[in-house]
C-alpha cells in the first residue's frame, strides 16, 4: 500500500503561522502535521509515502528525510510541483500519475485523523475508489460536500445545495484495482482544459462519479480534524491531548481512540 499526500501549497489562510512552512509542517501537540500522518500510516502498514510539495520545499526535504529516518521500513519520498504558486492542487494529483501504480491512498496535508480512521478504510469493502466521510448536523460553504445514493458517491463539491447534502469529504480516498488506472485517465482528460489549472482534484472525483460507480465509506463518530484556519489547530492540539491523556504511557502516534473531534 502507497500513500501520496497532497500538499504543495502554503496554507495562506493560517498566515502569519505558515510564513516560511507549509502548514503541513506546523507544530500540533509536539509533532507536525506531517510526522502525525507519517506515523499513523506506517503503523497501519502502509510501505511508501510519496509528500507532493511546493512551498519551501527545503523544508519539505528535510521532514521527510527525519520521517525516513524514524521509519526505515517504509519508503518515504517526496515530489516537486514547481506550478504550486499558480494552479491548484488538481495540478499536483496530476504531476502524482507515475505514482498511482497499485492501490493507493491519497489524501490532503491537512487532514489530521486517528488510525482507527484509516484502519476503517483500509478494511472497508473492496472497491475501486472509496471516498471516505464524515456526517455532522450542518454543512458550511467551505465543507467539500457530498450527495449520496445509499453509499454510491453521485456528486462532491463545495458549492452543492444544502438540501441534497448527506456528508462531508474528509480528504481521504483509496483507489484499488482498476481505479488508480480511472484516475489517471481521468485527470488526463481533466488537464486538456485551461480551467483545470484552477479546479481541485475532487472535481474529478465528481465527474467519474458519473462515469462509473465511486464508492463511499463513513467514519462517523472516529477522531478527525481538517486545518484550515487557526482555530483549527487549536482544535487540532486538544485533540491529540485526548490521545495523550487517554494513555500516557503510550506512543501518541500508536493510539487508536474514537469519538469525532
Amino acid at each position: 500500500m502507497k500513500a501520496l499526500i497532497i500538499g504543495a501549497g502554503q496554507g495562506k489562510r493560517l498566515l502569519p503561522l505558515t510564513e516560511s512552512l507549509p502548514k503541513a509542517l506546523l507544530d500540533i501537540g509536539g509533532k507536525s502535521q506531517f510526522d502525525w500522518q507519517v506515523d499513523h500510516l506506517a503503523a497501519c502498514g502502509v510501505e511508501e509515502i510519496v509528500f507532493v510539495g511546493g512551498f519551501n520545499m527545503d523544508a519539505v526535504r528535510s521532514a521527510v528525510a527525519a520521517a525516513q529516518a524514524r521509519h526505515p521500513g517504509c519508503r518515504i519520498t517526496s515530489l516537486y510541483n514547481p506550478f504550486h504558486a499558480l494552479t491548484d492542487n488538481l495540478v499536483s494529483v496530476w504531476m502524482a500519475r507515475p505514482e498511482m501504480v497499485g492501490d493507493f491512498l491519497l489524501l490532503n496535508s491537512d487532514t489530521l485523523f486517528s488510525i482507527p480512521v484509516l484502519e476503517t478504510l483500509l478494511a472497508s469493502t473492496r472497491a475501486p475508489i472509496t471516498v471516505t466521510i464524515d456526517v455532522k448536523e450542518r454543512y458550511d460553504e467551505d465543507d467539500m460536500k457530498v450527495v449520496l445514493d445509499g453509499r454510491r458517491l453521485v456528486d462532491i463539491g463545495k458549492k452543492l445545495a444544502l438540501d441534497t447534502v448527506n456528508g462531508e469529504s474528509i480528504g481521504m480516498l483509496l483507489f484499488r484495482d482498476d481505479g488508480p488506472g480511472k484516475l489517471v485517465s481521468a485527470l488526463e482528460r481533466a488537464m486538456l482544459a485551461p480551467a483545470a489549472l484552477k479546479r481541485w482534484y475532487l472535481s474529478v472525483i465528481a465527474t467519474l462519479a458519473t462515469e462509473t460507480e465511486v464508492s463511499t465509506l463513513s467514519i462517523e463518530g472516529m477522531e478527525w480534524c481538517e486545518i484550515d484556519y487557526p482555530h483549527d489547530l487549536a482544535i487540532a492540539k486538544e485533540m491529540v491531548d485526548r490521545w495523550r491523556s487517554a494513555d500516557p504511557s503510550a506512543n501518541p502516534s500508536m493510539l487508536t481512540l474514537s469519538g469525532r473531534a
